[in-house]
């Protein structure tokens, strides 16, 4: 029997450079609330939300990505064509192949890497942070890229008052490379499919072409709705508080460290009250700070956490080589925690 040759990859892998994308157009609450029986002190206390990016013709998927990601390249100090991977998490890229990692990677000049899409919600950055990992420490890639990224204004139902505030759109990427010490921890995550109705789009795509009205959702005025993404909004909410804060603590338990030890929280910025809720769950002490980015940013689902990450670092909220824990929840339902050194 042939023996295989092991993988000679880097001991440990890190996050060497972190940037983001946010579309030109910022969209406050009062135009939310054209379409919708509500008010602004409403959404505010549901979601902590106070505005929102939404993207523009020219700003697709695949364009706030390449923005993204060149940011995140020279944070690293790497050059396009030393990227080994491109990993791209994303719900809202609706050409089904080839995979728009592929697109990302000719347009950033990053030569031929292994490049493709994953579809993990709102954990998809940390699932893609994951596989960027495991691609540094086996060895099929030095340098690996990492994008979260969403349109989910194309996924909006305007009129659907418990979702039309909520999402908002842009993309955030780290670069993954080798380390020397342990700097991205072990990942806890998993899937509840038992519950993936409580997230959903409203139809599938194959309802939407057949225009067979009586299975299609329709507007005020008898039209056909775009498939747009609902929710349960309690039961994800009680799921969110409750379930993820214990994923949470397994990852710090995980990582061989305790909230104490920790710098910075970055949890997936899906409500204001779901982050609070967590944070005292925790029990963080005062000294960690606590990425509140939904506030102007909305729900991104994959982009979240990058965004967050990366609004930190240019505040100055967080620094180099702050000890954070991520963690990303959402549609499946589906969910990725782990302990990071930020780059």
């Amino acid at each position: 029997m042939a023996k295989i040759k092991p993988s000679k990859g880097a001991p440990y892998a890190r996050i060497m450079g972190v940037g983001g994308y946010r579309p030109t157009r910022v969209v406050p609450n009062e135009v939310i609330l054209e379409r919708i029986d509500s008010s602004d002190e409403w959404i505010r206390s549901r979601s902590g939300i106070v505005s929102r990016h939404w993207a523009g013709p020219e700003e697709t998927v695949a364009a706030m990505s390449v923005e993204a990601a060149g940011k995140a390249i020279a944070d690293a100090g790497l050059a396009p064509e030393q990227i080994g991977g491109v990993i791209v998490s994303t719900v809202s890229n609706f050409r089904q192949t080839p995979a728009v990692a592929t697109e990302i990677a000719d347009k950033l000049g990053a030569g031929k890497p292994a490049a493709f899409d994953i579809s993990a919600g709102c954990a998809g950055f940390g699932y893609g942070l994951t596989l960027a990992k495991g691609m540094v420490v086996e060895g099929s890639a030095e340098y690996v890229l990492v994008i979260g990224v969403e349109r989910l204004s194309d996924l909006t139902d305007p009129e659907d008052r418990a979702t039309a505030f909520l999402f908002g759109d842009g993309a955030g990427a780290v670069v993954v490379g080798p380390a020397d010490e342990p700097a991205i921890g072990p990942t806890v995550w998993g899937s509840e499919g038992d519950k993936s109705e409580t997230i959903r789009q409203t139809v599938p795509w194959t309802d939407f072409r057949s225009g067979d009205t009586a299975k299609l959702p329709l507007d005020e005025r008898g039209e056909v709705k775009f498939p747009a993404i609902t929710q349960e909004g309690q039961a994800v909410f009680r799921w969110a508080v409750f379930e993820m804060a214990k994923v949470a603590q397994q990852a710090l338990d995980a990582a061989g460290i305790t909230a104490a030890d920790l710098d910075v929280f970055i949890p997936h910025q899906a409500n204001m009250r779901i982050i609070d809720s967590m944070v005292k769950t925790l029990k963080l002490p005062e000294h960690v700070t606590v990425a509140r980015d939904v506030e102007t940013t909305g729900n991104t689902s994959a982009a979240s956490i990058p965004l967050a990450m990366e609004r930190l670092l240019a505040t100055g909220d967080a620094k180099s080589g702050d000890t954070a824990l991520v963690i990303g929840f959402g549609a499946g339902l589906v969910y990725a925690a782990t302990v990071v050194t930020l780059p």
